[in-house]
């Protein structure tokens, strides 16, 4: 698809990733509509009839989820799956009776089996049921991967399915609750370093591995991918590179100029073990590969949290 003069549809656009996807796609020529629950309630299905109906859009971006880390999602696992299953279930309905040329749905990592062997490749994904902590968020995606892919299938909608890795990165969600591990590393961090305390507690023992990818980097595939893939199967996006929790709290704490100790709470749950992704789909695919390095992202988050007004 070339997306100059396209109008293309974001749901989720006032988000985290929503707003870089924004102006990825604006910069590549098209007409893009960013949507937040404000403007439409996607769990209302009349809501996402009219929407649709009035945007018109050539393309859809379906980003809108309900999410948020290890302990949001022990909380409310039920409006996680819920919530996130419906919105999806009937944004890509929609997308099929008016016909829209080209939907890209946006999954999660979270999507894999508790057990699955690093790097995590496409073709596991069906091998287990996904880590307890949050199972019922990654099994919603999961079912909307079925609907693209069963669509396809009977319908011959261009749906197309990718399952980024941990994101992170300017703009993000730094409220300590409900936030995912980076910007909530930046914001404890932060306040212990003001308050003079010498110690900060983190969940879990720091043993576990992460991927991280930049927002941008995200965006950037998203684009990629609107662009120039059409094909059934999911596609992973990250940057094929991990790193355990404790070298990643030693890396933002001094990002943030935090000298002081960090104790682990045993007791809190670590999450799956290890994540990694096998990125040479997309790459094969649509020719995504990850630019942003870890340490220099992290600084460019820290700076973009500390330079809010």
């Amino acid at each position: 698809m070339d997306l100059a003069g396209r109008r293309v549809v974001v749901t989720g656009g006032s988000g985290f990733l929503g707003r870089h996807v924004v102006t990825e796609l604006e910069a590549a020529g098209a007409e893009v509509v960013g949507v937040g629950r404000a403007d439409h309630d996607l769990l209302d299905r009349s809501a996402v009839t009219g929407m649709l109906e009035e945007l018109a859009p050539d393309a859809l971006v379906h980003l809108a989820a309900t999410v948020g880390g290890i302990g949001a999602n022990q909380r409310e696992p039920g409006r996680f799956f819920y919530e996130t299953a419906l919105m999806g279930l009937q944004v890509i309905e929609e997308c099929r009776l008016q016909r829209i040329g080209k939907v890209l749905v946006v999954g999660t990592v979270c999507s894999y089996p508790g057990n699955t062997p690093t790097p995590f490749r496409e073709e596991e994904l069906w091998a287990g049921y996904p880590e307890e902590t949050n199972a019922p968020y990654g099994l919603a995606k999961r079912m909307l991967l079925v609907q693209c892919q069963a669509y396809r299938a009977q319908y011959g909608m261009n749906a197309v399915f990718l399952m980024p890795a941990n994101l992170y990165g300017p703009g993000d969600n730094f409220d300590l609750v409900g936030g995912h591990v980076i910007p909530a590393m930046i914001r404890r961090f932060g306040e212990a370093r003001d308050a003079g305390r010498d110690e900060v507690t983190l969940w879990g023992d720091g043993s576990p591995t992460r991927e991280f990818l930049h927002v941008a980097d995200a965006a950037r595939a998203c684009r990629l991918a609107l662009e120039r893939y059409d094909g059934p199967e999911p596609v992973n996006v990250g940057s094929g590179r991990e790193i355990a929790i404790g070298d990643l709290a030693a890396l933002v704490a001094a990002a943030v100029g935090y000298t002081g100790t960090v104790r682990w709470d045993g007791g809190r749950p670590n999450g799956q073990l290890r994540r990694r992704l096998g990125v040479d789909r997309a790459r094969d695919r649509f020719g995504f590969e990850a630019t942003v390095e870890l340490a220099a992202g992290i600084a460019e988050t820290v700076r973009w949290y500390e330079g809010r007004s």
